[in-house]
């Protein structure tokens, strides 16, 4: 057989949950789509991928400010 890594489906859960934070996406919105019942499990699981979010806020902030 060749050298292909067996995928799990888990794995396109939370590729698709990546995908939508990354993309700027509510984590309430998320949550709903992964099933989640409380938008805090959502964000415990994918938190790692919020810092890079706070250069954006930052941004923001400057852009409504100046």
């Amino acid at each position: 057989m060749a050298n292909v890594k067996n995928i799990v489906l888990h794995e396109f859960r939370h590729s698709h949950a990546s995908y939508l934070i990354n993309k700027g996406v509510s984590p309430l919105v998320v949550a709903q789509r992964l099933g989640h019942s409380d938008v805090a499990t959502t964000l415990n699981t994918y938190s790692h991928l919020y810092p890079s979010k706070q250069a954006e806020a930052v941004a923001f902030m400057e852009n409504d400010l100046v």
